[in-house]
C-alpha cells in the first residue's frame, strides 16, 4: 500500500514538473516577443528619427503608437509560425498517430527529435504505450491460438471415440478391450479438458487481484509437507524419492494461494524427474529472506526454453506426451508477484532444474 502511494505521489511531481516546465517556456516567450517588440520599435524609431523621416517631435506620440502595433504583429506573426512548427506540428502527429492507434494500427511510432524536452518525454510516452498495445495484441492472438488448440485437441478425441462407442452399439464391431480403451480416453480427456478450465479460471481470478487478502498465520513448512502428501500416488507411482530440508518457519500471507505455488512447483518437479529419481526441497531464513529451493533430477531445460517457461500455454514437453496445459507456471509467476517474491530458475541440460522462491519475511 505504501508503494503504491510512493508511487503515486511520484507521478503527481513529474506531472508538476512537467506544467511548471511548459508554463515557463510560455512566459518566455511572451517575454521574448515583447521585449522583441520593444527593440524593433526603438530600432525603427531611432532609423526613422536619424533619417528626418519624422519632422516634429510633436508627432512622436501619435506614429510610436502605430510602429508598436505594427511591430508586434510582425513579430507575432514569425513567432506563430516558428511555434507552430515546434509545437503545433508535433501535436498534429501526435493526433494522427492516436488515431491510427484508435483504428487498430500498433506498429505506428513518433520521432523523438522536438526541441521541448516535454514534448519529447511525451513522444516517448507514446511509443512506450504502443509498444505494449502492439506486445498485448501479439500475446491476445497467441493466446486465442493456443487456447483453442488446447480445447479443440481433447474435443475432438472425445467426440471421435464416442462416435466410435457409438458405431459399436449399432453393429457391435468392438471387442470388450477395445471399449475399455475407449472409454478410459474418453474419461482422459474429459479430465485434461476440467483442469484446463479450472487453470484458466485460477489464472484469471488471480491476474484480476490486485490486493491480497484472508492473511492468516500458518507454518509455511508443514504447508510444503501437506503438499508433498497430496502428491504422494505421483511420486510413488514414479518411484520418485523425496528430500525435504524444511526449517520451521511461520508465516502470515494467503495460505490457499501460496499452496497453489506449492502444488504446481513440486508437482512440476516430480512430473519431469526421471523414474526413481530424487526431488530436493528447502525451506530457510536467508538474508532477511525466506528461500524455498524446489529441485528435480530431470533432463533440465536450455536457455532458449528458459525464457518461455512462464508463458501461457507454452510447454517443454512439445510431443504433450506428459500431462499439462502450459498455465501451472504462469499461475506461479503470478502468485509470486501478488507475494512480493522473487521466483528464478537453474537448470542445465542432463543436469535438472531448481526453481528458487524468495519470499519477504514480513509477507506483506
Amino acid at each position: 500500500m505504501n508503494n503504491r502511494l510512493r508511487e503515486k505521489a511520484r507521478e503527481t511531481n513529474k506531472r508538476i514538473h512537467s506544467l511548471r516546465s511548459l508554463r515557463t517556456a510560455y512566459t518566455l516567450l511572451v517575454l521574448l516577443i515583447l521585449v522583441s517588440a520593444g527593440l524593433i520599435t526603438a530600432s525603427v524609431y531611432i532609423i526613422l528619427y536619424t533619417l528626418d523621416f519624422i519632422p516634429s517631435a510633436a508627432l512622436t506620440p501619435l506614429i510610436l503608437p502605430v510602429i508598436v502595433i505594427f511591430s508586434c504583429m510582425i513579430i507575432g506573426t514569425l513567432l506563430a509560425v516558428f511555434v507552430g512548427k515546434l509545437f503545433i506540428n508535433p501535436l498534429r502527429r501526435l493526433i494522427s498517430a492516436n488515431e491510427e492507434i484508435r483504428q487498430g494500427n500498433f506498429k505506428v511510432r513518433m520521432s523523438e527529435q522536438t526541441v521541448i524536452g516535454e514534448l519529447n518525454n511525451l513522444m516517448r510516452s507514446f511509443n512506450s504505450m504502443a509498444d505494449e498495445l502492439e506486445a498485448t495484441e501479439l500475446f491476445r492472438n497467441d493466446f486465442i491460438n493456443s487456447f483453442s488448440h488446447e480445447f479443440k485437441t481433447p474435443i475432438v478425441s472425445i467426440r471421435g471415440f464416442a462416435r466410435q462407442l457409438q458405431k459399436d452399439n449399432e453393429r457391435h464391431i468392438l471387442t470388450d478391450e477395445q471399449r475399455k480403451e475407449y472409454t478410459d480416453i474418453i474419461a482422459y480427456e474429459s479430465d485434461r479438458l476440467a483442469r484446463l478450465s479450472s487453470n484458466i479460471l485460477t489464472l484469471t481470478k488471480f491476474e484480476n487481484q490486485q490486493i491480497v487478502t484472508d492473511k492468516t498465520e500458518f507454518y509455511l513448512d508443514e504447508q510444503i509437507r501437506r503438499t508433498v502428501l497430496l502428491l504422494e500416488k505421483q511420486w510413488t507411482a514414479r518411484e520418485i524419492n523425496i528430500d525435504l530440508e524444511l526449517d520451521e518457519i511461520k508465516y502470515n500471507f494467503n495460505e490457499e494461494m501460496l499452496a497453489q505455488m506449492w502444488l504446481n512447483l513440486i508437482g512440476n518437479a516430480i512430473k519431469f524427474s526421471h523414474r526413481g529419481g530424487t526431488v530436493r526441497i528447502r525451506c530457510r531464513k536467508k538474508h532477511e529472506k525466506i528461500c524455498v529451493d524446489i529441485s528435480d533430477s530431470g533432463e533440465g531445460m536450455s536457455e532458449e526454453i528458459l525464457h518461455k517457461i512462464f508463458d501461457k500455454f507454452y510447454q517443454c514437453d512439445t510431443s504433450h506426451k506428459s500431462e499439462g496445459n502450459g498455465l501451472g507456471l504462469a499461475i506461479v509467476k503470478r502468485i509470486a508477484e501478488l507475494a512480493n517474491a522473487e521466483i528464478t530458475v537453474k537448470s542445465e541440460p542432463g543436469k535438472g532444474t531448481t526453481f528458487t522462491v524468495k519470499l519477504p519475511q514480513s509477507g506483506e
